[in-house]
């Protein structure tokens, strides 16, 4: 167990890490924003903004190679995300890369060896997973709040059409809608149900320039089905809803919330009305980094373990393979 706070250190100045995941690192308890690695200085400014004393590298090996950095964030391109969590963990560092970690499910593999090997922590930013409003779905729907679990539907929309330099629309660095928000529409089911599919149907794949850009898809659980639609060329939308055969659950800002509106879980049963559940102003950014520093420091059982994202992402493989089929 220790009291020093974790030392951070950024990889990339990609914008997402600049507006969101290194100003959270700034904000968490346990947590110290100590440098950057970026071989152009002037993106470093919006960093500096919130943490003027930032040290600056200007290449990645050279942030591995601080010896007062314990832990690095990766915001890179979803194809460079394996390869640099393991340089990193090989450094010493413990690891939180983003969303997907893998391109495909089997290359997690060689992260959780290494994981094992190190007693690092490495894990995927999956930060939904430490949002307490899903910790409520989580709860309800398997306390049996509302009955027995039926079906889910789950969305995930944006247009990012008039950006096409923007990584998500191109298939060299692992773009695409399901790499990018499939995760949330899958994983989040299968985080509050525990529960595994066992038959992915791609009903629908719209693809532009070797990527998909909107993905419809249906799953088989257990005990329920599932249903996922994910965009980046329709009107902004999220949602996910939980629907049992004596009640049901909505999620009305599942995925980002605060950024796409306030978190809400709509529970709705039978003579009871609807009751809401509201987090105004809870940062699962801030949230994620904390549990993060608690898993190093005193070993706490991180929400999100690398066989969590290992899950997802066969899915997603799945998906991919049943439209070939």
């Amino acid at each position: 167990m220790s009291d020093r706070p974790v030392r951070w250190g950024v990889m990339g100045a990609a914008t997402f890490a600049r507006k969101h995941m290194a100003r959270a690192i700034h904000a968490a308890e346990g947590a110290q924003l100590v440098a950057l690695a970026t071989s152009a200085p002037e993106k470093a400014l919006g960093f500096q903004a919130f943490a003027p004393d930032l040290r600056l590298h200007d290449d990645y090996n050279a942030l591995l190679a601080d010896p007062d950095i314990d832990a690095v964030y990766i915001p890179l391109p979803n194809h460079l995300h394996v390869s640099w969590a393991l340089q990193a963990a090989e450094a010493g560092k413990h690891v939180l890369c983003e969303k997907p970690i893998a391109m495909r499910a089997n290359e997690i593999d060689a992260l959780i060896a290494t994981r094992d090997r190190t007693g690092l922590v490495m894990a995927e930013a999956y930060m939904i997973a430490h949002h307490p409003q899903w910790h409520k779905v989580r709860n309800l729907v398997q306390s049996g709040a509302i009955g027995d679990l039926r079906h889910v539907t789950a969305c995930f929309t944006y247009d990012n059409s008039a950006d096409a330099q923007n990584i998500r629309n191109k298939p060299e660095t692992g773009g695409g809608s399901l790499p990018d928000i499939g995760v949330y529409t899958i994983g989040g089911a299968r985080f509050v149900t525990g529960a595994e599919p066992q038959r992915v149907r791609a009903v629908r794949i719209e693809r532009e320039n070797g990527i998909d850009t909107t993905t419809e898809f249906m799953a088989d659980f257990p005990d329920f089905t599932f249903s996922s639609l994910t965009s980046m060329r329709m009107f902004p939308h999220q949602s996910a809803f939980f629907h049992g055969d004596k009640g049901a659950v909505r999620l009305t800002a599942p995925f980002n919330p605060n950024v796409f509106g306030e978190a809400q879980v709509h529970l709705s049963r039978p003579d009871q009305g609807i009751e809401t559940f509201r987090w105004p102003g809870v940062n699962h950014y801030v949230l994620q980094v904390e549990a993060f520093c608690r898993a190093v420091q005193n070993g706490e059982t991180y929400p999100w373990a690398l066989e969590d994202a290992r899950g997802t992402q066969a899915a997603i493989d799945a998906v991919f393979e049943a439209d070939q089929n």
